[in-house]
């Protein structure tokens, strides 16, 4: 069938909306009317060229939800009309990760940057004038109607509205999940959030649903901290160096517990300034990516040793999403999870390209494009 969808045709580049064939599912996948996707940073570092794009046109977007439209034959546990939220990463539930609880290192992540389906790299579910078109992490939320595997499709209950669950499928899991898996910050804790856009902002309220008795968010648009207030924060700074010493005078001068480092586009600086901000034993957590070529770094590797600090990677907040999913929407509906309040501005899939516009302005905490 044809569908719109929103492609790159060169990087570095800008999303332009065309129409595109959708193949029909086959065999443990499905077809999905999408509601709803957010606007992240992780399809902006593809259009930037931050990030590897295996194949032109490239259909964005992997922060989404929707209604399946059909089911491939022989495709178990799904059926037309069941409201799905997709997962970025997939999950197959059968590797070494998944039986260990660690869904969101699942081996079948090692095909996405294929831009194809994960057992076959030559084959794809979506073309433009008789071309292959890539899918990113297999997805492609960009589009009005998608084809995706299983593996990444977490079947919600229809009452949960699906332009509210599908900020679940990235950003809530990867920020929420950096402060209570990656971090585990515990209560009475101190700590800092470095960028409060999309991810750190779902790290602030993380943060402080697990106890924290200062959280500090850091970002140098105003209207971010005065949000970052509203979602759990105590205090709201400009510059990690006045964050730094805050949390210093609340710890004897030892420094915070954790530092959670979200920034758009992360740089080693900004790693390091993270570690020089922790405490003895303190654990920082990078989320934010950047640009892949970049050999740039500054982190106080004395520091690192002699005061026994962590560095921590975190993809998607170390979540498991078949269970992590539905929990952060029953927080939603218990009212101890914000969700509508990410939402800054709603857009048609037309309007694709000025959302990155304002992402890149600093105006929004999340963009959503609604169908």
């Amino acid at each position: 069938m044809l569908t719109r969808g929103a492609v790159l045709r060169e990087v570095p580049g800008r999303f332009e909306v065309v129409e595109l064939e959708v193949d029909d599912p086959r065999p443990g996948e499905l077809r999905v009317r999408m509601v709803a996707s957010g606007l992240c940073h992780s399809d902006d570092h593809h259009a930037k060229g931050d990030q590897k794009v295996a194949i032109l046109p490239f259909a964005g977007g992997h922060e989404g939800a929707g209604v399946v439209d059909a089911v491939g034959p022989g495709t178990a546990g799904f059926a037309e009309g069941d409201h799905v939220v997709f997962s970025f990463l997939p999950v197959c539930g059968r590797c070494q990760w998944c039986a260990r609880g660690m869904q969101n290192l699942c081996e079948l992540g090692a095909a996405l940057g294929t831009n194809a389906r994960w057992d076959d790299p030559s084959s794809f579910r979506l073309s433009l004038d008789g071309q292959p078109v890539g899918q990113m992490c297999g997805l492609s939320t960009f589009c009005e109607y998608t084809t995706v595997s299983t593996a990444s499709a977490v079947k919600i209950d229809p009452a949960i509205p699906l332009d509210i669950a599908c900020l679940t499928g990235c950003g809530v899991g990867t920020g929420w999940g950096a402060a209570v898996n990656s971090a585990q910050v515990r209560p009475g804790q101190v700590v800092i959030v470095m960028g409060v856009g999309g991810i750190g902002i779902n790290a602030v309220q993380g943060a402080a649903q697990a106890g924290a008795a200062v959280v500090i968010a850091v970002d140098p648009v105003g209207f971010k901290r005065q949000a970052a207030l509203e979602f759990g924060a105590t205090h709201a700074v400009a510059d990690i160096a006045e964050a730094t010493e805050l949390a210093r005078s609340f710890t004897g001068g030892q420094g915070a517990d954790s530092a959670i480092v979200a920034v758009g586009v992360t740089l080693g600086s900004h790693v390091g300034q993270a570690v020089r901000a922790i405490r003895k034993g303190g654990t920082c957590v990078v989320v934010g990516l950047g640009d892949v070529r970049s050999r740039e770094d500054d982190i106080p590797l004395m520091e690192l040793v002699l005061y026994q600090k962590r560095l921590q990677g975190s993809l998607f907040g170390a979540s498991a999403p078949t269970a992590d999913i539905p929990a952060q929407l029953e927080l939603w509906r218990q009212g101890r999870l914000k969700l509508e309040e990410l939402v800054t501005t709603r857009y048609s899939l037309d309007q694709v390209a000025e959302g990155f516009d304002d992402l890149h302005a600093g105006r929004n905490l999340r963009g959503l494009i609604v169908y």
